[in-house]
């Protein structure tokens, strides 16, 4: 059932964002990919105290009925609301000559895993988007009932005021990003910025330890966010005949890392009480692993400087080919 929820899930986030590359400007694509992201949280805000509140009246089956049928209402409304797409355009991208630089066999996944602005992302995806997620979703719940010692409702109020924070942020980013772009305040540009906050923010929660409350999750889920600004940037990186395929791969990478995270953290907590330290200890040197690999994907982002923004479409013939309008 979770692979099948999976599945789904990956086509509900792939189809949109596709869909912004194909028929949106870069700006208004921007703002569609944060206020999406910004329905995503409203989502997660509702999964958590609405949910505990509900528990004793309908219980997880009747949660589950009521998912599925808010589903399937949304299901119904996007084949009623949503235009159809023609697929003019992808049959035009077929016809049309190879682009300077990419020779006719290179537009597939290969072409896209060598890419510049690709293989300089990936780390930060996997490591920093894959670590916000898996803590959003799943970690930082245990960290404020084991370590903060908080009650179970108390942590799910947390959560909800995790998940709101998230949802203002997200909100926030729509309505500012086309004004940032427009003055050449660029994706890459905003994510080295803003990203070394939230590897300050996480050494501080690795230091409050078990004085950690909600507050000091939102504020590095919050920083977190910068990295978000990775996804328009690679779909628009590519021709809008490959950005289904750039931005499924780019996707793989984050949900690669949010498995990953999800289970390595358990692993080192197990082994870490396995060998005699105490919950406070154990989660501290599993977050630290993942701050210690967040830290070492920043540094590979700041290492593609020249390769990467200097020449954003990939293109290795010598000639500058701009093709991403996060660089203008």
């Amino acid at each position: 059932a979770r692979a099948l929820t999976g599945v789904g899930v990956a086509g509900c986030l792939m189809a949109p964002l596709t869909a912004y590359r194909r028929w949106l400007s870069p700006a208004a694509q921007l703002r569609a990919n944060s206020w999406m992201l910004m329905t995503g949280s409203l989502g997660m805000v509702t999964s958590t105290l609405p949910v505990q509140w509900l528990l004793p009246e309908l219980g997880w089956r009747g949660i589950f009925w009521a998912v599925a049928g808010l589903l399937a209402s949304a299901m119904l409304g996007v084949a009623a609301l949503v235009p159809r797409d023609s697929g003019r355009d992808e049959v035009q991208a077929r016809a049309a000559p190879p682009e300077e630089g990419q020779d006719a066999d290179g537009r597939g996944y290969r072409f896209i895993a060598r890419h510049p602005l690709f293989t300089r992302m990936a780390p930060a995806a996997f490591f920093i988007y894959g670590g916000l997620i898996a803590v959003q979703s799943l970690w930082a719940g245990p960290w404020l009932t084991r370590v903060g010692g908080l009650e179970p409702t108390a942590a799910a109020e947390g959560l909800f005021g995790i998940n709101l924070a998230m949802l203002a942020t997200f909100m926030s980013w729509g309505a500012l990003m086309p004004r940032l772009s427009a003055r050449g305040l660029d994706a890459l540009r905003l994510m080295r910025w803003g990203l070394p906050i939230a590897l300050l923010v996480l050494a501080a929660i690795l230091w409050l330890g078990a004085q950690v409350r909600p507050a000091h999750w939102a504020a590095w889920c919050v920083a977190c966010s910068f990295v978000t600004l990775s996804q328009p940037a690679v779909g628009a990186a590519f021709p809008a005949a490959l950005a289904g395929r750039a931005l499924s791969a780019f996707n793989l990478a984050i949900f690669s890392g949010v498995f990953t995270i999800q289970w390595g953290i358990g692993l080192l907590i197990d082994a870490m009480r396995a060998s005699g330290a105490d919950d406070l200890l154990a989660f501290r040197i599993a977050f630290a692993a993942l701050g210690a690999c967040s830290f070492g994907a920043y540094l590979w982002l700041l290492g593609g400087r020249s390769s990467v923004v200097d020449n954003p479409s990939g293109d290795r013939s010598g000639k500058h080919v701009d093709a991403s309008p996060f660089n203008r």
